[in-house]
């Protein structure tokens, strides 16, 4: 699903992003551009970063 129309980002980008490394707001407005522009998507991303995050701390207690 796109979640910045602006540049053409897909949650699945900003999850990968995220997995990648990048975990905060301002490091996916860096990488990827989101939320530069029209701002309209940054509360959508703001939501799957905290729900992306999670999942991977999770995980990584699971795996402890």
């Amino acid at each position: 699903m796109y979640i910045c129309i602006c540049h053409g980002i897909t949650d699945t980008s900003i999850e990968s992003a995220i997995e990648e490394g990048t975990v905060t707001m301002k490091g996916l407005s860096k990488k990827l551009r989101v939320g530069s522009q029209c701002g309209q998507c940054c509360a959508c991303t703001k939501k799957i970063l905290t729900k992306k995050l999670l999942q991977i701390s999770e995980r990584q207690s699971t795996a402890a």
